[in-house]
């Protein structure tokens, strides 16, 4: 452990926190210690930068002003809110233990970490920060940017990558967290992360806890945290059918309730192996029998990349018309099937790679 006498953790917990509050960032879920906002901004938080979040935050709050909201929100509208956000689990897992807490707790967030912990999707982190900041309960809120500055204060060699270490940092943590303040002191570890204590280019001349780091008195700050090599995400490769039929409208395809992008909406797509894809020859590719009619241009009319936190993926675009003897009629759609026009977009979810397709589309 630390081996800080009481006095220094203290004084640092005092220094520490008189900085936060003379630089804390005006952001709209510190507005109050709403738990419900507090949760809500933790979730979107989760990959995903601060200033993206802040324009999504406000739509969800004025849609869904309370757990109940969420509780009873139609999915599809619940899934458009969050479109652009990705990893779109976290909007249904939010649904979910809004349920569970209207079922279990008449609508209001649980004030235990135990019955927080428990609550679909919500894991030790986010246990943490609701906690801290909504009940001011004495507990860790342990991400990367947490684990980063705490493991170059004690210079600690654990690696952040194994999931087993969390326990080392959460010692640390508990030793050294404020109890009159646990949130501020939270938040204060998190901000310091993101702004000084950055993973390259620590500005530790500003740091405002330097005098207790031993990175910084040692120099080594670059040598924490210690991380293994991360696994590169895997390849994946599909061509994809824009079809766009004489009204105008794009033929698109619901994917299936469970699995990457489950119920979300995309042009038909087709996985290849990489020498398939690198030497594409549509006229043997099987296309879509709803689209037997059309015509695909030979040549790709783009490609678009987007990676998730385990695939990248690598999707080629192929354009295709109407034969000019096939005239468009009511067709006879699967119910995971249709034809869709652009004004109709917004009542529609898209996961991040169909919306790359769409702009790719607005751009040729």
């Amino acid at each position: 452990m630390s081996e800080w006498e009481k006095a220094k953790i203290e004084s640092f917990q005092e220094d520490f926190l008189t900085w936060y509050r003379k630089n804390l960032r005006n952001l709209p879920w510190r507005a109050d210690l709403n738990p419900y906002r507090i949760w809500i901004s933790e979730i979107m938080l989760q990959q995903t930068r601060v200033e993206t979040v802040i324009g999504y935050f406000y739509r969800f709050m004025e849609k869904y002003p309370t757990i109940e909201d969420l509780a009873n929100a139609h999915e599809d509208e619940l899934l458009k809110i969050w479109e652009g956000l990705g990893y779109y689990s976290r909007a249904r897992n939010l649904q979910i233990a809004a349920q569970e807490i209207v079922e279990n707790y008449g609508g209001k967030m649980p004030q235990t970490p135990e019955e927080i912990s428990k609550l679909k999707g919500i894991g030790p982190y986010t246990t943490g920060a609701i906690s801290s900041i909504a009940f001011n309960l004495p507990e860790p809120a342990i991400d990367g940017n947490v684990m980063r500055v705490v493991s170059r204060l004690f210079e600690i060699d654990a690696d952040i990558a194994k999931a087993s270490s969390r326990k080392v940092f959460d010692k640390y943590m508990r030793e050294i967290i404020s109890f009159e303040a646990p949130g501020d002191f939270n938040q204060a570890l998190m901000d310091l992360g993101s702004s000084i204590c950055t993973p390259t280019s620590p500005k530790c001349e500003e740091c405002p806890i330097k005098e207790y780091c031993a990175s910084f008195t040692k120099g080594t700050m670059l040598n924490f945290p210690v991380k293994s090599k991360k696994t590169k995400q895997k390849p994946l490769y599909f061509i994809s059918f824009a079809a766009k039929n004489a009204q105008g409208e794009y033929y698109l395809e619901k994917r299936s309730a469970t699995g990457l992008l489950a119920n979300m909406w995309t042009f038909p797509m087709l996985e290849l192996t990489k020498e398939e894809y690198e030497n594409i020859e549509l006229e043997k590719l099987a296309k879509p029998k709803a689209l037997e009619n059309h015509v695909f241009a030979t040549k790709s009319s783009g490609e678009v990349t987007h990676i998730f936190s385990h695939l990248k993926w690598h999707i080629q675009v192929f354009t295709g018309f109407p034969k000019e003897e096939f005239l468009v009629t009511e067709e006879k759609l699967e119910e995971n099937q249709k034809w869709l026009a652009e004004e109709d977009h917004e009542f529609t979810v898209f996961p991040k790679p169909q919306l790359k397709m769409f702009e790719l589309l607005h751009e040729i």
